[in-house]
C-alpha cells in the first residue's frame, strides 16, 4: 500500500470516527421525518393537480355535449324553415363536437385513474410517515433515557475513581499520623527516662539528684537482698520504709573507735 493511500484511509476513519461523534440520531430522525413530510407533501399536490386537471376536463365536456346540443337544435330549426343547407352545417358542427367530447371524455378517464393512484399513494405514503413518526418518537425517547443513564454510570464513575484517591489519601493521613503519635510517645519516654535532655523547661537540680538517690536506694535493697538470699549477710531494712538512703543508713551502722558498744 502506497503512502498516499495509507494518509487517505487514515483521514477518513478521523473523519469518520469524528462524524460518529458529531452525529445526533434525533437529529438524523427528525431530518429523515422531515423529508418523508415534504415527499407527501409533493404526492398530495400532486393528486390536487390531477384532479384539478380532471374537473377542467369534466367542465369542457359538459360545454361541449351543451355545445352539441344547440347545434342538434340549430339543425332541427334549420330543417323546420326548409334550409337543409344549414341544417348540416349545424349536424356537421355537432359531429366535430362530439369528436372532441369522446377525446375530453378519454382524457377525463385517464386522469381519473391517475388521481386514484396518487390518492391511493398518498394513503399509503402518509401511513408509513405516521408510523414512522411514533416509531421516532420511541426511539428518540430511548436514546435519550439511555444517553441519561450513560452520564448517570460516568458520573458514578467518576465519582468512584475520586473516593478511591479520597481513601487512600486519608488512609495516608491515618497512617502519618499513627507514626506522629509513635514518636511523640517515644519521645515523652526518653524524656522521663532522663535519656534525652528536655531543653524546653528549667531544669530542677534538686529533684534530679533526689530521683538519682532514689534510683540508688533501689538498687542497694536489690544487692542486700540477694546477699540475704546467699546468706553471706542479714537482709537490711528497706531504705525506702526508713524514709532515708541506704548510704545514710549504712553510715549510722558504722561507729568510731573508742565509743561504747
Amino acid at each position: 500500500m502506497s503512502v498516499m493511500k495509507r494518509l487517505s484511509m487514515i483521514f477518513k476513519s478521523k473523519a469518520n470516527k469524528a462524524l460518529d461523534k458529531m452525529e445526533d440520531p434525533r437529529e438524523t430522525l427528525d431530518y429523515s421525518y422531515q423529508r418523508q413530510l415534504e415527499l407527501l407533501q409533493k404526492v398530495r399536490r400532486g393528486v390536487a393537480d390531477v384532479a384539478t386537471s380532471r374537473k377542467r376536463v369534466e367542465l369542457q365536456i359538459n360545454q361541449a355535449e351543451a355545445e352539441a346540443a344547440k347545434r342538434e337544435q340549430q339543425a332541427k330549426a334549420a330543417l323546420s324553415s326548409g334550409r337543409e343547407d344549414l341544417a348540416r352545417e349545424a349536424l356537421a358542427r355537432r359531429g366535430t363536437i362530439q369528436t372532441q367530447v369522446a377525446d375530453l371524455r378519454i382524457q377525463y378517464n385517464n386522469l381519473q385513474g391517475e388521481e386514484e393512484k396518487l390518492t391511493l399513494a398518498s394513503q399509503r405514503l402518509q401511513a408509513k410517515v405516521d408510523s414512522f413518526r411514533t416509531r421516532k418518537e420511541t426511539i428518540k425517547a430511548t436514546y435519550t433515557a439511555a444517553e441519561a443513564q450513560t452520564r448517570i454510570n460516568e458520573a458514578f464513575s467518576g465519582i468512584s475513581e475520586e473516593m478511591g484517591d479520597v481513601g487512600l489519601a486519608i488512609q495516608r493521613a491515618e497512617d502519618k499520623t499513627a507514626q506522629m503519635q509513635a514518636r511523640a510517645g517515644a519521645i515523652d519516654e526518653l524524656l522521663a527516662s532522663g535519656a534525652l535532655d528536655d531543653f524546653t523547661g528549667q531544669r530542677d537540680d534538686i529533684q534530679a539528684e533526689l530521683d538519682r538517690m532514689g534510683g540508688g536506694s533501689d538498687i542497694e535493697l536489690e544487692i542486700a537482698k540477694m546477699k540475704a538470699e546467699l546468706g553471706q549477710a542479714p537482709a537490711p531494712k528497706s531504705a525506702i520504709e526508713q524514709g532515708q538512703p541506704a548510704g545514710q543508713q549504712h553510715t549510722q551502722q558504722v561507729r568510731h573507735p573508742g565509743e561504747a558498744q
